[in-house]
């Protein structure tokens, strides 16, 4: 299986072009590759293979072959996530990218403790799974925004999912039917207080819903209920 690297700028088939320092760096000293060596590059337009043409400590020079993927259609999924600390973040970031979310929003309560999220981590998070997984396009990340912000924001035609503990409802393929967008809203560790857990039912456009019976933990129910709409929504 060939080595998939994102590389965000255009390709034009039997162009040649210079490697990123960071690309360099790992497909020399990680990977340990030489020249001849195939490596595909992707982006949203598709996916190419390319050969090492040039390769010395500091430099690295392909050469585009042929587009193998064409662009594809995103993900309508997206996750609205209550920051956590730096470990549990990180999975989440993985695991929502593996499950194919297009946008993540990062959003603070009243009982989050973490109030910053370090975005070039995060995107570096977020680019490693989409070569992982076999896609194209990583998740955008959004600015972090106050609960209160981001229903304010949020486009009327996209439905929030708000995975809640104190719901026993169970999600309906009906309910994802007709929607541009899908928005799953995950809480913080201990719950939204009392008056976030009232703007919220306020907006017509939120939906509760129930994952589990247990109390999880943020970054299992984030896998969760990505995974739940997901599979609901193959069966639309």
């Amino acid at each position: 299986m060939n080595i998939r690297l994102y590389h965000p700028d255009s390709i034009v088939e039997n162009s040649t072009g210079l490697l990123s320092k960071d690309h360099t760096h790992y497909i020399i000293n990680v990977m340990r590759l030489k020249r001849g060596s195939q490596i595909n590059f992707f982006n949203k337009e598709g996916e190419w293979t390319s050969e090492i043409v040039f390769l010395d400590k500091n430099r690295i020079e392909v050469k585009y072959l042929k587009k193998i993927r064409q662009q594809s259609s995103n993900s309508k999924i997206q996750l609205a996530i209550c920051l956590v600390k730096k470990n549990p973040m990180d999975i989440i970031l993985q695991k929502a990218t593996e499950l194919g979310v297009s946008r993540i929003i990062p959003i603070i309560s009243d009982r989050t403790e973490i109030k910053e999220l370090n975005f070039d981590r995060a995107k570096r998070i977020v680019t490693e799974a989409t070569e992982q997984s076999n896609q194209l396009v990583p998740p955008e990340i959004a600015d972090v925004s106050s609960l209160n912000n981001f229903l304010k924001n949020l486009d009327g035609s996209t439905k929030i999912l708000f995975a809640d503990v104190n719901t026993k409802y169970n999600l309906k393929s009906e309910d994802l039917k007709d929607s541009q967008s899908l928005c799953i809203l995950i809480g913080p560790e201990g719950d939204f207080s009392p008056s976030e857990r009232e703007t919220i039912s306020k907006n017509s456009n939120v939906i509760p819903f129930t994952i589990s019976s247990n109390i999880l933990r943020s970054d299992t129910a984030v896998i969760s209920a990505i995974s739940l709409v997901n599979f609901i929504n193959n069966f639309n």
